[in-house]
């Protein structure tokens, strides 16, 4: 099996790239030769794994953060399809979040990550796919492996990649950091929310989260039901509530308690329509999918059932 790692040498505050020669040769160990591409500039992790697909690799590792690893799924597809449906998809998560990897239970750390990679054991994943636009109002689609959200969760993203002194001390404060900072300041918007059939009202919402994995934030467990092959999202609506109750409702998150609070709704669907309503203001409602910030609604999120094969 021909074997390509794309690795962002800035992730982890630039962990990655310091120690990026241990990194390739213990994968290298792992699953034999390799060919690297390392990242530039934003998506370039998508451009790197698209061109892999095209000239046949059939293992894509992506070596970095969760923001690493949604450019390299976006590459897996390639006008509306997969490029290679029988490629697979790895990780080896040295970066500031490392969220995707708690839901099937993957440790901390290079060395459990090159295990599971040595252990070469294939599932086939849900992956979603967003519709949005960007923050100039150009339509874009985007894929994701984990979790898509809007609302606070938007605001927060955007804290945690400007940061630099949080970071060094590690993804976890980071994120805890930047959410407590944010939730101090952010008022809650109405959004018209849709969720296949079943629900269709508008609700004031401090975040909304669309999940395939449980975990976000730097280990928060937003949806600690999800099923990342089960054909459908897990929608987490975190509602109004006063400002201390939901500082209450945070810190609940971090053990999935917060899911019995009454201020939170669960649904379950295969598709979530998601349209700021005119008392917002006009101030916008950002996205965060997967540890990044693309864009605003409104936006629409559709499940592509098990289309992907995901190494862990």
């Amino acid at each position: 099996m021909r074997t390509f790692v794309v690795l962002n040498p800035r992730s982890g505050n630039g962990r990655t790239g310091r120690h990026r020669t241990r990194i390739t040769a213990r994968i290298a160990e792992a699953v034999g030769p390799i060919t690297i591409g390392e990242t530039r500039g934003p998506m370039d992790a998508a451009s790197l794994t698209q061109q892999a697909l095209l000239e046949g690799y059939e293992l894509i590792v992506s070596v970095g953060g969760d923001g690493t690893l949604n450019e390299v799924v976006n590459g897996f597809f390639r006008n509306g399809g997969l490029i290679n449906p029988d490629a697979s998809l790895a990780l080896v998560t040295v970066g500031t979040g490392g969220d995707f990897r708690r839901t099937f239970g993957i440790a901390d750390g290079l060395d459990e990550s090159l295990a599971r990679l040595k252990q070469g054991k294939d599932q086939r994943i849900d992956i979603g796919r967003l519709s949005f636009v960007t923050d100039d109002g150009k339509p874009q689609t985007r894929y994701f492996a984990n979790i898509a959200s809007f609302g606070l969760s938007g605001e927060v993203v955007r804290r945690v990649n400007r940061a630099r002194w949080t970071k060094l001390l590690g993804g976890t404060f980071a994120f805890r950091w930047a959410a407590l900072r944010a939730a101090t300041s952010y008022q809650n918007r109405p959004v018209r929310l849709k969720v296949d059939a079943a629900f269709d009202r508008v609700v004031p919402v401090s975040t909304v989260c669309v999940c395939n994995g449980r975990f976000f934030g730097g280990g928060m467990m937003i949806a600690p039901d999800a099923v990342p092959d089960d054909g459908l999202f897990d929608v987490i609506i975190l509602g109004d509530a006063p400002q201390a109750e939901s500082l209450s409702v945070m810190r609940m998150i971090y053990k999935g308690e917060h899911v019995r609070h009454p201020s939170v709704t669960v649904l379950r669907g295969r598709s979530v329509i998601a349209t700021p309503v005119e008392a917002t203001g006009g101030a916008s409602v950002f996205l965060d999918v997967d540890g990044e910030g693309p864009g605003k609604l409104p936006a629409v999120f559709e499940i592509l059932p098990q289309i992907m094969r995901f190494r862990h």
